[in-house]
Order: structure tokens, then sequence, then C-alpha cells
């Protein structure tokens, strides 16, 4: 049987994006009248903080005064503020009542009870970043997703393929916050692999498995954005194992997986359950190309660069990668989702 050409049994896992359209603009009365903050908590309130749903800080006080048990606060939007807001108050005893993506376009008093207050002060988010003009995804711009994680400050590896024939990339941290990578990005075609510099984008980085050598069996966890635009938004965690020391025929510069990896997934880390990274997702087979084939359908083979050819792209590159041996115990799989949310990004090709 004639094989199939590479390029039709692999499957790059960059997920088109959706184009995001404006936020709406609030109404023309609501930017007028504006809204009211209602506190029926039973308590005075010390602090009152409105911001745009989906921003990764509190923003400053608008209180000027404390805001009595019952009483009101009016606030008038900027138009361009759109209508879903969230709001906190901040309590006398130092609790916090808080309410998120409320519709200010829709209803014109909203009220934070005793409902809303948390059993004890969450630590207060950072003051207001700026996110700069061209950090800031473009509407009805159409493109591609996919995922990376920090190997050094403001720099972050992907795939390729991620990143190919991009007007701009967008790079979205673990804090919510979006940043513009700056071309060009050092890439290598063989591998896969791309580096980006990302200014401003700081946080932990990820360290490379640098032993002992990897074994069919071993314990894995994928971490990234699959399906953006149909899933929620949060990053995805699957676990599997390493099924295979070579990719699709034979590729020495890769390693077989069973953890499931989906459009968007492209660039994620692969991390062994010491939580350090054995390899950089890249591809799914072609289930359906296989199958008309073959007849038969291939179920969850996927793979990825291995690490210490991702480490050498690196170092070829300038960077020198974070190491660790992984001698110690395993952790769950819940800690090694963890140790990656710190370090794994969002990213967005606009093409």
């Amino acid at each position: 049987m004639k094989p199939l050409p590479a390029a039709l049994i692999l499957l790059a896992l960059a997920a088109p994006a959706l184009a995001q359209a404006p936020a709406a603009p609030p109404t023309a009365s609501a930017v007028e009248e504006g809204f009211r903050v209602l506190n029926r908590t039973g308590q005075e309130a010390t602090t009152l903080n409105a911001v745009r749903s989906g921003r990764p800080d509190w923003g400053g006080n608008l209180l000027q005064r404390p805001l009595a048990s019952d009483g009101a606060y009016r606030l008038r939007p900027n138009a361009q503020a759109g209508c879903r807001f969230d709001l906190r108050l901040v309590l006398a005893d130092g609790r916090e009542a808080v309410s998120r993506n409320q519709d200010i376009c829709a209803q014109r008093e909203i009220a934070l009870d005793a409902s809303a207050v948390t059993a004890a002060a969450t630590a207060a988010r950072p003051g207001p970043v700026p996110t700069p003009p061209e950090a800031l995804p473009r509407p009805g711009v159409r493109g591609s997703t996919g995922t990376g994680f920090l190997v050094a400050g403001e720099r972050v590896m992907t795939n390729r393929h991620v990143v190919d024939n991009c007007s701009r990339v967008l790079v979205r941290g673990p804090d919510g916050r979006n940043h513009a990578a700056v071309p060009p990005a050092r890439t290598d075609a063989t591998l896969d692999l791309a580096l980006l510099a990302v200014p401003g984008l700081t946080g932990p980085v990820l360290s490379f498995r640098q032993g002992p050598p990897l074994r069919r069996g071993e314990g894995v966890v994928a971490y990234g954005y699959p399906l953006s635009g149909l899933l929620s938004s949060d990053a995805k965690l699957t676990r599997g194992e390493i099924n295979g020391l070579a990719g699709l025929r034979d590729n020495p510069d890769q390693i077989q997986i069973s953890a499931p990896v989906q459009p968007g997934n492209s660039g994620g880390p692969l991390l062994d359950m010491q939580g350090n990274i054995v390899g950089v997702v890249v591809s799914k087979l072609n289930a359906q190309a296989v199958a008309g084939r073959t007849g038969d359908i291939a179920q969850n083979i996927n793979f990825a660069v291995k690490g210490e050819r991702a480490a050498a792209f690196l170092r070829a590159a300038g960077v020198t990668p974070a190491a660790a041996t992984s001698n110690g115990p395993d952790r769950n799989t819940a800690d090694v989702g963890e140790i990656a949310g710190r370090s794994t990004v969002f990213i967005r090709c606009e093409q």
C-alpha cells in the first residue's frame, strides 16, 4: 500500500480564531444617566471598584468617603467601556462583596448584598496597568490561535506554524494581560519551533528535564488553549502517557503521546509528573485521512517535539533554558497543572 504523505497524515494544532466584534457601547441614556451601585451588605463600605468585565485589576477606589449601609453610588461610565462590568465593595471589616459581569445597559441599579460577601478579604488585585494599543485585538480580524510558554524573561516558546504568516502576534499572559510580540521570531522549520520576544511579559519559567532518560509509559500532562472560541477561554489540562520515543515514520525529533490534544494546543508545554518540560505539543494524527487509506480509525495518536531538541533550539537562539532532574517523587496531576498554568500563555495570530 502506498504510504500517505506526512502532510496529509498529521494535523497541525493551530486553531482558527473567530473574528472579534467590538463591544457594544452603552445606550445614550445609559451614558447620560449612568447606573447606581447599592450597598445592601448591612455594613459600611470603604472602597468601591467598577471595571469592565474581564479586566485583570480592580482600578482605583471610586469613593471619596465611606458608603453607608443602604447607601447608593451613581456611576457614569465612558461610552467605550461597554455594558458589562465587575463590581466590588470592600467593607469596613475587610471583607469583600463582589458581583461580576453585570449588564449596566439592562439594569440601572445593581445591589450588592450579604450573599455577595466573601468570608475573608482576598488579596487585592494589582493597580491598573494600561494595555498599549498595539497589544489590543483588532475587531473583525481573523487569524488562528495557539499556546506557548515562558522560557526566559520576555521570551516565549511555541510552534513555528502558530506564528507563520502573521501580520501581528498577541500574547495573553497568565495574569490576563495582553502583550504584542516583537518580530521577527526566531524559528526552526525542521523542528517546527519558534521563539518570540514579548516585551513586558514576565513570570516563572518552566524547567526542561535533563534526566533521567524518558521511558515509554511515563505519565505526562499537556496544558494549553484548545478550540478557542468554542470551548471556554480558560486553559485546559489533559493527562496521558508517553507511547513511543520517536514520531511519525521514526522522526527522531519527536515523541508520541496519548494525552488528548486539539487545535489550539500547538506550542503548549508537555510536562512530566514532576512539572518539568519533556516536550512541546506539535501535532496529532489525521484520523480521517488514515481511515480513508486503511479503512480503520486511528485513535488518540499525538506528537510533541522532544524536550532536549527544544532546549538545544533555545541555546542556539541565545537563551539558556532552565533545567532540572526528575528524580523526586511524582506530583499529582492538579499540582503539575498549577506549575504549567503560571507560565503558559495564549497566542493569537492576526493575518
